[in-house]
């Protein structure tokens, strides 16, 4: 009964965090022309910020998810810097479960056999990371990558 019943034990890391802010490339109209240290001016926004998670009609293989509402960001005007914060946008956040079950059978005191199966993203949620910023870009507020897929790995381990 003890094999059968015992020498179980689960354990897992389980990440929960919120968005890095995102910020906005790509104005041309600089106040400083050519000596601005970043070489780009921030837009101007034109109402509320809205994230919109909707996927984005395109001849694209692969679906585009918009993550926030374009429309309201525009260039500013030639000679004037952009009405946009700082940090004024958050990326994706990130709820990850990674667990594992172990059995282990012991054959004495110091040697035994352990049953491993682990799991990375269990319950195969798409996390979405990084955000294109870049004003003007044909992606500009889609998600350009994700995270992995769930993995599974099963294995043994020998310890004497």
């Amino acid at each position: 009964m003890k094999s059968v019943v015992g020498g179980w034990a689960l354990s897992g890391i389980i990440t929960i965090e919120s968005g890095l802010p995102v910020n906005f490339t790509g104005g041309s109209n600089l106040v400083c022309g050519a000596n601005c240290p970043t070489g780009s001016n921030r837009p101007n926004i034109n109402g509320s910020i809205s994230y919109m998670h909707k996927p984005v009609a395109s001849t694209d293989p692969f679906q585009r998810i918009q993550y926030f509402d374009t429309s309201v960001f525009s260039t500013p005007a030639p000679g004037t810097w952009g009405n946009l914060s700082h940090n004024a946008l958050r990326g994706p956040g990130r709820d990850n479960w990674n667990l594992s079950l172990f059995k282990t059978f012991a054959f004495g005191e110091t040697s035994g056999l352990q049953l491993r199966l682990e799991t990375f993203n269990t319950f195969n949620h798409t996390q979405f990371h990084n955000v294109d910023n870049g004003l003007g870009n044909s992606r500009f507020g889609e998600f350009t990558s994700a995270y992995p897929a769930r993995i599974v790995q099963l294995a043994g381990k020998v310890y004497f």
